[in-house]
């Protein structure tokens, strides 16, 4: 039996070091997902062009790429577009449930739902909510498939790296008047993700371990 375990991250390479301890335990790539917004175009992979502020992708990435490649879960870094979120690169199986249909047959723009992909690999409404708004506003999703005797070691990789209290992060935003994630609601532009993260700059991460 397997279980999947998610953790939010506020730091991109935060989460990319997470993902490489998980790899390092044995979990192969091909259970291991990466979700993180670009709206900066930080993160270099493939053509860029006809990527927006609004999210919008012309060209972007096909469904091998989002799927991972053979160097790793990183080598196959993936540009599109989720509704909600905007650009962001992905690879692995969480992305390409996200993603649905929509990914290749529109160049990498799609139409799938991360709550929707979320709450079916186990996690709850909320949990779900909260880590799709904290891509929205910058941050990185990592989430991986682990068998049951390996999900001590894993969490431990994940939280050692920064990984963001998922509660604590969703009770602020509801402080704010947020409620859920709305995938019609625009994307965060660069300013906004900037204030985001200034706001959550020091604020202690989660200590699970």
């Amino acid at each position: 039996m397997s279980q999947t375990i998610t953790r939010l991250f506020d730091d991109y390479t935060d989460a990319t070091t997470a993902v490489s301890g998980l790899e390092a335990l044995g979990i192969s790539h091909s259970d291991i997902s990466i979700v993180a917004n670009n709206a900066h175009g930080q993160h270099a992979v493939g053509d860029h062009e006809g990527v927006n502020d609004h999210g919008d992708v012309s060209r972007g990435t096909s469904t091998g790429a989002v799927l991972g490649g053979a160097g790793g879960l990183l080598a196959g870094l993936g540009l599109l577009a989720i509704p909600g979120l905007g650009p962001i690169v992905a690879a692995g199986w969480l992305a390409a449930t996200a993603a649905g249909a929509g990914i290749g047959a529109a160049g990498g723009a799609a139409t799938g739902s991360l709550v929707g992909a979320l709450k079916n690999s186990g996690h709850t409404d909320d949990d779900a909510n909260v880590y799709s708004e904290g891509v929205r506003r910058g941050g990185t999703l990592v989430s991986a498939k682990v068998p049951d005797a390996q999900v001590a070691e894993a969490e431990a990789v994940l939280d050692r790296n920064r990984s963001v209290d998922v509660a604590a992060r969703g009770a602020a935003y509801r402080q704010s008047g947020w409620t859920s994630f709305d995938a019609d609601a625009p994307a965060y532009t660069s300013d906004e993700i900037n204030r985001e993260r200034a706001t959550y700059a020091r604020t202690p991460v989660a200590d699970r371990y």
